[in-house]
């Protein structure tokens, strides 16, 4: 279907939920173009693909995650040669995603942001194709650029720092097309929210450190042994763990009792920002969407066995800029938390790091350049 053929339809913003990340990103940018007076909506492309690819795609990754997380490192280093597979990708992903391109060819949309590359792949094919016209933008949603996310004739890049710019130029992608945006955010966390304030708007001890664990979207990842090596941590604290949408995972831990430190559990909870507004130290995953919101709300982050990949590689950047600290080994995070509380020079210089990193604004960036 041509330009012209059809009047053209709102925004789309296309994301992918193999990891829970792309999807909030997505929903972060349909929020921030609505502010901006743009109809936007999201689609999960996902519910767009055959049954038995979309079933590999979201379980296989939470399967890994949970079991073998070494093997999605090694699929993530096998898979990052720039500029290829491409050719084998398309012709899998549009065997899979038929239903997909209808839609696409139905709604003509005026305008399309990605944040994952598995619709960005099918979009540019359709516009080589001339099938369908229409500005592509392209969200990169970690803090380094897999090669999976590369692409040529994509209108605007958004990355998370210059030096994903500098590496996405150097791999052939024309420099002004790539901006520095930050990693898109829900809206809620550029509004200032005293810690205090919200300390008690969540039924929290206003005076006492919070630390809050985060499992990300899907609830994924070692907690239960986490929450108990918090228990060990000599500094008085307040624990509040989320759960994501893993609801055993809510039961098991209701399960543990009174401990030296008063724990809270919470399960999917649309109040992110207030449980991070209220909190000092994040502990957990190194995703890209959980960790630019940390450092949105000035939290340090403790990062705990990062999965091999992408968060390896966002934890290398996050030690870079002193804004958090590594724990490889889960019998010595209540050291490290000690040692760290006990510090209380430099855990202000990381703190402020944190606020200096943080893009708060990052999804009405994005906005802004795909309007112009």
């Amino acid at each position: 279907m041509k330009k012209g053929s059809q009047e053209q339809g709102s925004v789309l913003v296309l994301s992918a939920a193999s990891g829970a990340g792309h999807v909030r990103a997505a929903e972060a940018l349909v929020l921030a173009f609505g502010a901006a007076a743009v109809p936007a909506r999201h689609v999960e492309v996902l519910e767009y693909t055959n049954p038995l690819f979309r079933k590999i795609y979201t379980d296989l990754y939470v399967d890994l995650v949970n079991r073998q997380p070494h093997l999605l490192g090694l699929l993530y280093d096998a898979l990052d040669r720039p500029w290829g597979f491409q050719k084998r990708r398309l012709a899998l992903d549009r065997l899979n995603a038929r239903p997909l391109v209808r839609l696409l060819k139905e709604e003509n949309p005026s305008l399309v942001v990605c944040t994952h590359f598995l619709p960005a792949e099918i979009l540019v094919h359709l516009r080589r194709k001339k099938i369908l016209e229409v500005p592509i933008g392209v969200v990169v949603t970690d803090i380094d650029a897999h090669a999976m996310w590369l692409y040529r004739g994509v209108d605007r890049y958004f990355v998370a720092r210059e030096e994903t710019k500098v590496h996405l130029s150097e791999l052939g992608i024309p420099p002004a097309t790539i901006h520095v945006s930050g990693i898109p955010i829900d809206p809620a966390f550029a509004v200032r929210k005293p810690k205090r304030k919200a300390r008690l708007s969540l039924g929290l001890d206003p005076d006492r450190t919070t630390v809050l664990v985060s499992a990300g979207g899907f609830g994924v990842g070692p907690v239960e042994s986490l929450a108990r090596s918090l228990q060990k941590v000599n500094h008085p604290l307040q624990v509040a763990v989320i759960c994501g949408r893993n609801e055993p995972l809510v039961r098991r831990l209701g399960t543990f009792g009174d401990g030296v430190h008063p724990m809270r559990v919470i399960g999917y909870t649309t109040e992110m920002d207030t449980w991070m507004a209220a909190s000092d130290l994040l502990v957990g995953k190194a995703g890209g969407l959980t960790s630019s919101e940390a450092l949105a709300r000035g939290l340090v982050l403790v990062i705990v066995n990062p999965i091999p990949g992408q968060e390896e590689r966002n934890s290398d950047h996050l030690l870079e800029d002193g804004v958090a600290i590594r724990c490889n080994n889960l019998p010595a995070l209540a050291y490290k938390i000690d040692t760290l509380l006990g510090d209380r020079d430099r855990y202000e210089r990381m703190r402020k790091a944190a606020f200096r990193a943080g893009r708060p604004n990052a999804a009405r960036d994005v906005v802004s350049l795909m309007c112009r």
